[in-house]
């Protein structure tokens, strides 16, 4: 099934009031669903300073990781830097890259899906490590 209808697929599921949706065609078949937050609750306790610098902090830090082209995963499924284990990555922190260049793979139901680059510029940071599962989303590298 082409990343493409998946993208597709994706949007529709989000846009709807669907919470699951299962698509088959041919011998493939795809099924996507919403992440559901369990943690829906207000904690009441009071702040402490700590609590407080510490947030400010990571605000800060989150400010930091916004800076920059996201590239971000189209689908669920686990990123690869490497064609194969014994290949070089396609891309390392520092290089230059242009629209259309293979960034990583992604594999999603054994198929092996190239991400490529929407942008032209220098790869400042890979977010992920190789062979770790990705969410729909997910920021997985940032282009300056």
């Amino acid at each position: 099934m082409d990343i493409r209808k998946i993208k597709t697929l994706i949007e529709m599921l989000e846009e709807s009031n669907l919470n699951e949706i299962e698509v088959s065609q041919g011998e493939e078949s795809v099924r996507i669903s919403k992440s559901i937050n369990q943690n829906n609750y207000v904690n009441n306790a009071p702040l402490n300073n700590d609590t407080n610098i510490n947030s400010s902090s990571n605000e800060v830090n989150d400010n930091h990781e916004l800076r920059g082209n996201l590239v971000t995963s189209p689908i669920v499924g686990t990123f690869y830097r490497k064609p194969s284990p014994d290949k070089e990555p396609f891309v390392k922190v520092g290089d230059i890259v242009n629209k259309g260049d293979v960034l990583c793979i992604i594999e999603a139901m054994k198929m092996m899906n190239e991400i490529k680059s929407d942008f032209d510029g220098k790869v400042l940071s890979i977010e992920v490590d190789d062979a770790q599962p990705v969410e729909f989303g997910q920021t997985i590298i940032v282009i300056e």
